[in-house]
Parts: C-alpha cells; structure tokens; sequence
C-alpha cells in the first residue's frame, strides 16, 4: 500500500541535505545533519515506512517532517496535561503499522485524584493530518499531584505486546508495592489487557499488568533485535542511574538499594545490594540523567554492534556502551558531549543511522551517519 504524503508537503519537491557537523569518535567519523529544528521540547521520534519521522513534543503535538519539512501539528490528540516533567510522551509504531496505521503514545492524563500515565491507541489518518479511532488503553491505578516521574517509553514486543515503565512519581516508597503501578514495568496486549507471561497469572500477588518491581523513573525501554532480551534505563538519584534486564516477577531494588545517594547526601536504604533484590547490568555515578536507549544493530556502525546508546540530558550526550561477545560490559564511550543540549530520544533507523531528539524549547531532530557516506 502506498503511503500518501499530506497536500502540503507532496507539492515540494526533496530538499538536498544540509552539510552536517563532523564529530571523531573513537574509531570513526560521525556526521552529524539537523532534519529539522523549532520543536518545542521534542521527546520521541519514530521513523515511518516511507522515511519519514513522526516527532512528539511535550506540551502536546505531534507532527510529521519529511524532506526538511515539518508538518503542522496533527489534529484529533486527546487533552495533554503539561505538568512538571510530564505531558505528550513517548510514540511507539504497531509492528502492522505499514498496513493498520496504528500506533500507541503515552501521556500525563489528568483525573480523579491528579494526574498520571496513561497509554494510547491511535491510527494515523491516510493524509497523515490528524490521529483517528483514539482510544486510552491504560491509565495508571494512583493518580497524585506530583509533577515527576511519568516514565514512560514503550516497547512493542514480537508478539504485539507493550512493555512501558513509570516512575515512582516522586514517592519512592510506591516502587516497591506491587499493588501500586508506579515504579514499575508493565506488560500489556495492543488492548489494554494484561499480557501473558505476567507474575500474577503464576499466582503472585500483584496487580495483573506488572512485569517487574522496584525501579526509579525508567525513561528507556528497548528489546534487543538480536536476542530478544527487555532492556531498561532508568534515572536514579544523586547517582545511580541504571541499565537493567528485567525479568518477570523480579525486584529492581529502588528505594531498599541503589548506587547513589539522595540528593541532601544522604545514604539510600541499605546499600548497593541486599538479598532478593536484582543488580543492574551498568550503572553511572555520577548520573547522566538518561533519557532514553537504545541497542545498536545495524549496518551502518558495524564496529558497534550489539552496543548500548543511551541519551543523556545532563551531560548533553550520547553514552555508547560496548559490550563484549557474551554480552558483559566494555567501556564507555560518550559523543557529541555539549554540542547540541540536552538529549532526550535516540533509535536507530532501518538504514543503521542514529536518530535524536534535544530537550530544548528550540530543539532538534537530529541524524548521524559516517562522515563518509550520507
């Protein structure tokens, strides 16, 4: 099925890429090329079949860049409550998006007693203008006043199921009640349903929608293309910032252990490991503020595959983790540090280049590729 561009911007002919920056890395040239600027607080983008991008920005648009264009902000979103570190959030493509059309975002939603995250169902009208058939498949069980701490990045499992997190939303002690969707991973079907595989389906006492247990604010989620491993990034506190596996029925830890400390210098619950807690795969002291990862497997860093790319809003960053062939842990590698501000989204595109996003008021969707090829 062909894909048809809005009027707007099917009359324009391709604009030629722009001359991009070039960075060196540690065994390579980057290049890197703005596909579009004037975003306002760009949190997630999505690469669509044809090559273009769908970008969500915080205080509640969405819209459409292709060939240096960006769309006006698509029609039909629900209401998006902007508080604090919430509002329009992450966007994630139904594997069948090429055919269905259907896509899920996530979203502060404002109700009976606050605000919290909710998911969405959507399709993306044939003239790429405005979202149809909307529909809010989850929302979380405790809503507060608290402007911190929504997650809440999404994915999409082979079989069509949603891996999501959200943060503990400001009260730490939430992550570790398994009654309480904050603070947690959770896992379900295109629908809204719990999903199979679900601790509470082996008779653990948990609401029916949680995967995993004791995380901070998971702003990163990803599955591995390779091996089919659920990767978390998650933000801890003065330090401490993690990359875990999660895993069924499994306790992360946050608030009893963490490898850093509370912001007033304080030491967090008892330490860096307790028994019936999980350790995390990486962690940074001090943090980076992660905002979202990614697992490289593409053919265009071929050097890096298989490697860990979290974005960073502190250090204004990409963190590349290598990893070794039985999967542990090499070193750290951190690019583009301070050029562009603070880095909220990364994913890797079908043809191996690496997409951004800036968590600016001015930001960016940004692309880099090889010095040597565009």
């Amino acid at each position: 099925m062909t894909i048809l561009a809005p009027l707007a911007l099917s009359l324009t002919l391709p604009l030629p890429a722009a001359a991009g920056d070039i960075h060196q890395a540690r065994d390579v040239a980057l290049e890197v090329t703005e596909l579009a600027g004037n975003l306002e607080n760009p949190w997630s983008v999505e690469v669509l079949p044809d090559g273009g991008y769908i970008v969500s920005e915080r205080p509640g648009r969405m819209r459409i860049v292709r060939d240096g264009r960006t769309s006006e902000p698509l029609g039909g979103l629900p209401r998006i409550n902007e508080i604090g570190q919430g509002g329009l959030l992450d966007i994630a493509l139904s594997p069948d998006f090429a055919n269905s059309r259907r896509l899920f975002f996530t979203a502060a939603f404002r109700g009976e007693g606050g605000y919290g995250t909710a998911v969405f169902s959507a399709r993306l009208s044939a003239n790429e203008r405005r979202l149809e058939n909307v529909e809010r498949i989850f929302l979380m069980n405790k809503l507060s006043s608290a402007g911190q701490h929504f997650g809440s990045r999404i994915a999409i499992s082979p079989q069509g199921n949603l891996f999501f997190g959200i943060g503990d939303r400001g009260e730490m002690n939430r992550s570790q009640d398994a009654k309480d969707h904050a603070g947690s991973i959770l896992h379900i079907t295109p629908d809204g349903r719990p999903a199979p595989g679900n601790p509470a389906q082996s008779g653990a006492d948990w609401l029916p929608e949680i995967y995993s247990i004791g995380h901070r604010n998971p702003q990163g989620i990803v599955i591995d293309t390779a091996t089919g491993t659920l990767y978390t990034v998650e933000h801890g506190a003065r330090g401490g910032d993690e990359i875990n596996a999660p895993s069924a029925g499994n306790n992360y830890g946050w608030p009893v252990i963490s490898y850093g400390k509370h912001y007033s210098g304080a030491e967090i619950g008892v330490g860096k490991a307790a028994e019936g807690f999980e350790q995390p795969v990486h962690y940074w002291d001090p943090s980076i503020a992660p905002g979202a990862m990614a697992v490289y497997r593409g053919e265009m860093f071929p050097e890096w595959d298989g490697d860990f790319l979290v974005a960073a809003l502190k250090y204004q960053l990409l963190s590349r983790i290598e990893r070794n062939e039985d999967g542990s842990i090499g070193g750290e590698e951190r690019l583009i540090q301070g050029e562009y501000g603070r880095i909220r989204d990364v994913k890797v595109a079908p043809d191996g280049s690496i997409l951004l996003v800036t968590d600016e008021g001015d930001g960016q969707l940004l692309r880099i590729t090889r010095a040597d090829q565009s």
